[in-house]
């Protein structure tokens, strides 16, 4: 459940980046609104799934996903221009995103001396 959270806390990343370069240095309402609340929520997620998946991977994971997105996004809508070197980082930093959450391994608990926050000792 946290890699769904974290996932959709990324997603939500790039929905208030992108909102916030839509609001015009706060200036138009709707933008600013829908930055505030993809925010918030994507922090909220952020945070608990850190409870479980470790800080490094679960920070990683949210800014690839979010960066990703957000480029893609701006691709799409014209905001920036499409090469064959942006779609092919794109799919470089989307591998690595991946690669992560392959190698995160849970650190054993009986090496820390019982559970710590942002370590979890269960099956991902």
């Amino acid at each position: 459940m946290s890699w769904i959270v974290l996932i959709a806390s990324g997603v939500l990343e790039a929905v208030w980046a992108t909102a916030l370069g839509k609001s015009e240095g706060f200036t138009k309402l709707w933008p600013t609104v829908i930055f505030g609340v993809a925010l918030a929520l994507s922090m909220a997620g952020l945070a608990w799934a850190m409870r479980e998946i470790s800080i490094g991977t679960a920070y990683a994971v949210w800014v690839g996903i979010g960066a990703a997105l957000t480029v893609a996004w701006a691709m799409i809508s014209g905001d920036t221009s499409v090469s064959w070197v942006k779609i092919a980082l794109l799919v470089g930093l989307i591998g690595c995103v991946v690669g992560l959450k392959l190698v995160d391994k849970p650190i054993e608990a009986a090496a820390l001396g019982g559970t710590s926050p942002g370590v979890s000792t269960s099956a991902r």
